[in-house]
């Protein structure tokens, strides 16, 4: 390379570098904050290690799956050391779920979830993302919904003594298919401890993720990223579509994060993608950085 190309190709770099630095300060003024799941970092290195790579890549935080309250505890001493926030707990719910057909295994789910919003309070997180059922052929429709309304109902006593917010998440489960009906099983509850984690990519095989989130609205707490090419109806369709990089899916992000900003969200989003090294990882933070612009 010449030096004449070498120097326009550096000036480039940096520029861009710029840019994205610009981009993500104003997120950053937004009140919104980026963060990616635990697993995303490269399990070879230490939880500290770990944390201090989340933070170096242009993480605000981390989303922990559950464990023992000690375990929890030691984790976030390292997160608070290396500038990160362990923001909330991926418990999901799915073994067993709220909605099981036998009521042994439904008090299970609920004593699970316990758990799981104690080890979230002992990270210093703000609540747990749960999946509130499912419809197979052995749950129909009708008792999913009076059997997950019930689990989450024993859940909010525990939920208000710690603080802790029971995001409900939406996900291939054959339940709470709209996001009126969605809207309406939050709003069910009637308490500021249940409210919505909305997940941009799930909706995509058969919404519009824009159209979710006008409708839930200030429901939305928590968002997971992630991306899914495919339109909708083409899943259920003809098998097809697959979950790809920030960005490189089907998605219109311009207008989802202009829904968004109609709604007033300002939490936390968070990248719930494969995981991989620094490069990656400073690549998924400067997409995001992208989206949160209306990029």
């Amino acid at each position: 390379m010449k030096r004449r190309d070498f120097l326009a190709h550096t000036a480039t770099g940096v520029a861009l570098a710029a840019g994205v630095g610009r981009l993500a300060d104003a997120a950053t003024e937004t009140g919104i904050k980026k963060a990616v799941v635990y697993s995303m970092l490269p399990n070879s290195m230490t939880p500290a290690d770990r944390f201090k790579l989340a933070r170096d890549c242009g993480f605000d935080g981390v989303e922990m799956s559950p464990m023992a309250e000690g375990e929890s505890e030691t984790l976030r001493g390292a997160a608070e050391k290396a500038g990160i926030r362990l923001h909330s707990v991926i418990y999901g719910g799915w073994s067993p779920p709220l909605t099981h057909p036998d009521p042994a295994q439904r008090d299970i789910s609920v004593k699970n979830a316990e758990a799981a919003l104690r080890s979230a309070k002992a990270f210093g997180a703000d609540g747990i993302l749960l999946v509130p059922g499912l419809v197979n052929a052995n749950t129909p429709y009708r008792s999913a919904y009076k059997w997950a309304q019930e689990g989450v109902h024993k859940l909010i006593p525990t939920a208000e003594k710690l603080k802790m917010q029971i995001n409900l998440e939406e996900v291939w489960n054959n339940f709470l298919l709209s996001p009126m009906e969605f809207s309406d099983f939050v709003d069910s509850f009637k308490s500021p401890w249940v409210n919505a984690y909305f997940d941009v990519g799930n909706v995509v095989p058969f919404a519009w993720p824009e159209d979710w989130v006008r409708t839930l609205g200030k429901r939305i707490k928590k968002v997971h990223l992630k991306d899914f090419k495919g339109g909708p109806g083409l899943f259920q369709a003809v098998g097809k579509g697959s979950f790809v990089n920030l960005r490189d899916g089907s998605i219109n992000w311009p207008e989802v994060r202009k829904a968004f900003g109609e709604i007033g969200y300002n939490g936390w989003v968070t990248c719930e993608l494969g995981g991989g090294d620094e490069t990656y990882l400073k690549d998924v933070a400067a997409r995001v950085d992208l989206i949160l612009a209306g990029k």
